[in-house]
């Protein structure tokens, strides 16, 4: 599914992002997931998101993976 994220009118991450259904998981029926290039190098990160209680779209997954990033720094 294509998802275009933006913050204060600048685009932060655009790309696709890969639905898919999970079976028997204790916690989620679905799962998100997505590369993106990492900045200064030929390597890509790859992410992998739950769907769990807020975090019920696409859209929603990679918010949560963006503020959990910069979180880090």
């Amino acid at each position: 599914m294509p998802v275009r994220e933006t913050f204060q009118g600048e685009v932060v991450w655009e790309g696709v992002v890969h639905v898919f259904d999970l079976v028997e998981h204790p916690t989620a029926t679905r799962a998100y997931a997505w590369s993106s290039p990492i900045e200064g190098s030929e390597k890509r990160r790859f992410f992998a998101v739950l769907h769990i209680d807020r975090i019920n779209s696409p859209i929603e997954a990679v918010r949560a993976a963006i503020v959990a990033e910069n979180r880090q720094r």
